[in-house]
């Protein structure tokens, strides 16, 4: 904790004008998040599913058996395929045969077959101060008692606050989605969010003062992020901007000037300074 801390007090002196007043760690909270979603793989349409289609469009009457007889494949064969294509919503049975969905025919189109759905699964961060996910991992090196003192300002502790499509991105740059050219893997729809445990990412904070422009402000280290933390660095600025300055510029002018009025007293009553 000391080695970062110190490297990072370097990095914020590198500006000669800025001193650093004091400094702070502290935990932020968040949530291990579960979400359940869909997927949908495409792949090229082979050549016997293309001519069962056909054959569906044109003779809606056709069975399992007229179908092997005219294309030449074994029955049972056919059977797997078609289930296949029910379960993805490319047939509907009619009678004692087969026609097309509005689906099935858009897919014969494009010659691009849409496998059946697929539930999967994603562990990811969420935290409510930012309204948002975030990426990155949790160092368990760090541990600090203190809880980030704002996180009660926030009441979207529910998973149910997050937007779907907010999740639906979180989980594209997760690299859930893939891409080749045989197969294309697609997120299609959210199903379900729990939270899985609630954790904690360590944060350092600094109160600095810039002498030139005369400001005091906050920066924030967040160790998941691996970067400075700017959305609480912005909570912060705006909450305790007037208090710092009060604490710790004026506390300073009050004892440079006793330290003046000190120095008067001594030359006066001819005491060394």
């Amino acid at each position: 904790m000391e080695e970062l801390k110190n490297r990072l007090t370097k990095e914020l002196q590198q500006d000669f004008n800025v001193k650093v007043l004091d400094s702070v760690s502290w935990a932020l909270p968040v949530q291990l998040i579960s979400i359940n979603f869909q997927t949908v793989s495409r792949t090229k349409m082979d050549i016997l599913m293309k001519m069962m289609l056909l054959t569906f469009q044109k003779t809606k009457s056709s069975t399992i058996d007229d179908l092997g007889e005219i294309l030449l494949v074994e029955p049972l064969f056919l059977r797997d395929l078609i289930g296949k294509m029910r379960r993805a919503h490319m047939i509907e049975e009619i009678g004692n045969g087969f026609t097309l969905t509005e689906l099935g025919v858009q897919q014969l189109e494009t010659g691009i077959y849409e496998h059946e759905p697929e539930t999967n699964a994603a562990e990811l961060i969420y935290n409510p101060c930012h309204q948002s996910l975030l990426k990155g991992e949790i160092d368990y090196r760090f541990s600090e008692k203190n809880s980030y003192r704002y996180k009660d300002d926030f009441p979207e502790w529910e998973v149910a606050y997050l937007e779907e499509a907010e999740m639906l991105e979180a989980i594209k740059d997760a690299g859930i989605e893939s891409s080749n050219e045989d197969v294309q893997t697609v997120v299609t729809a959210i199903e379900s969010t729990s939270v899985v445990k609630n954790m904690s990412v360590y944060c350092i904070e600094f109160r600095l003062y810039n002498k030139e422009e005369d400001t005091i402000y906050a920066r924030v280290w967040n160790t998941l992020l691996g970067r400075w933390d700017e959305m609480i660095e912005s909570q912060l600025n705006e909450k305790e901007r007037i208090k710092w300055r009060a604490s710790y510029l004026d506390e300073q002018k009050s004892v440079i000037g006793r330290d003046v009025d000190d120095d008067e007293t001594n030359k006066r009553t001819g005491k060394a300074t």
